[in-house]
């Protein structure tokens, strides 16, 4: 099955009592993470303006033409939520409208609890290959990632009621589904096959979504700001869509301050009294003469070489090896990852902060960290492995 056609219309949109609850946790959540930023901590920040005209764009999502990816550093363990506090409290309670981000299977979704927060926060399970040899840049999760940078209908999208794993109703069981949906294990997926989470790529109105994602892969807490190289996974966000999403880097400070990895006892709660910024650059995407439109050009270039190679085309965010592991594949992923770091690194000098030594940019820079994963780094910097 290779068109796209084959595939029966998408619902509409999730349950009515999934929507309100997604509303209530994501409200509930920027609402304290607002607070928490003005008046616990003194926050500036710059280019907000702009990047609500952006939402207010895509506020009608039959009206979308793109998805739209932010970008940025990772300062701290709770980067995200706090800082979209920023946004005003209209935004936060509008699911349609509000980021998807990516958090850690085994911390985010150890049970039914937990599980259930963070998909109603939009959040979705992924594995970390530091700690799981079911992550890396082709795991299940990125796949719906691309997915919901795109629009319907893809083929095969979902697990169908009879090979979809069965759901363990247990409360130490980490699968959950929309139990208004019907039927509802239609529109889910799984990580490893066998736990089950719903996809919020199944409903028209996620089409052309908003992923928010910190390349670094890491907390990253440098003394004269630097950041880490970059994972590659934000190129498959770029690369593979059906078009080229919006990209909107930022910049964050101070937030290393509210949660710093060197803090003692009591760690698990955040520190007030912080200057902290965040800063929205300009759109660095979407359509027009951008290297990341080149860069999309020769990919399905190579998309369409391996149709030809292999006979047969794949459903959207699923690659052949060649796609995968290809020599040129990789080079454009590679070449996608730096570009939107420089992209990062154009906002950080905007801030007015010099500019950092190239090498910082290099994964070869970093394997003197060795197998060390978290804490104080030689130098200086310190890194929390969440």
């Amino acid at each position: 099955m290779d068109t796209e056609s084959s595939t029966p219309p998408p619902p509409e949109q999730p349950s009515l009592p999934w929507r309100i609850g997604s509303a209530m946790v994501m409200g509930f959540v920027g609402l304290n993470a607002s607070l928490f930023m003005f008046q616990a901590n003194t926050t500036e920040v710059h280019g907000l303006d702009g990047f609500l005209r952006t939402l207010d764009r895509r506020k009608d999502p039959a009206r979308r033409e793109r998805g739209l990816i932010t970008v940025s550093n990772h300062t701290c363990v709770i980067d995200d939520p706090l800082i979209w506090g920023v946004l005003p409290f209209s935004y936060q309670i509008d699911p349609n409208n509000h980021r998807f981000g990516l958090g850690a299977h085994d911390i985010c979704f150890t049970n039914k609890i937990f599980s259930t927060f963070f998909s109603l926060g939009q959040t979705l399970p992924t594995h970390r290959l530091g700690h799981s040899p079911l992550g890396g840049l082709f795991q299940p999760t990125m796949v719906e990632a691309v997915r919901l940078m795109s629009r319907q209908p893809f083929t095969t999208p979902y697990s169908s009621p009879t090979s979809a794993p069965p759901v363990d109703h247990s409360i130490f069981s980490p699968d959950i589904t929309d139990p208004f949906s019907s039927p509802n294990h239609t529109y889910t997926y799984s990580t490893n096959g066998i736990d089950t989470f719903p996809a919020p790529s199944a409903y028209e109105n996620r089409r052309y979504s908003w992923i928010h994602i910190f390349p670094e892969g890491r907390v990253h807490q440098h003394p004269q700001k630097m950041m880490r190289y970059f994972k590659w996974g934000i190129a498959r966000l770029i690369l593979e869509p059906d078009v080229c999403p919006d990209i909107i880097p930022m910049w964050i400070e101070g937030n290393d301050q509210i949660m710093h990895e060197s803090r003692q006892w009591p760690r698990f709660l955040p520190r007030v009294n912080k200057r902290c910024g965040i800063w929205f650059g300009d759109n660095v995407g979407g359509e027009g003469n951008t290297v990341f439109n080149e860069l999309r050009r020769k990919w399905r270039e190579l998309v369409e070489e391996d149709r030809e190679k292999e006979g047969r085309g794949f459903a959207m965010g699923v690659l052949s090896d060649g796609l995968k592991y290809g020599k040129e594949a990789v080079e454009l992923r590679e070449e996608c990852t730096r570009q939107i770091r420089g992209a990062v690194l154009a906002v950080r000098r905007q801030r007015g902060l010099p500019d950092e030594d190239p090498k910082e940019g290099l994964v070869e820079m970093w394997r003197a960290e060795g197998g060390k994963r978290e804490g104080k780094m030689e130098d200086g910097s310190w890194v929390g492995d969440v």
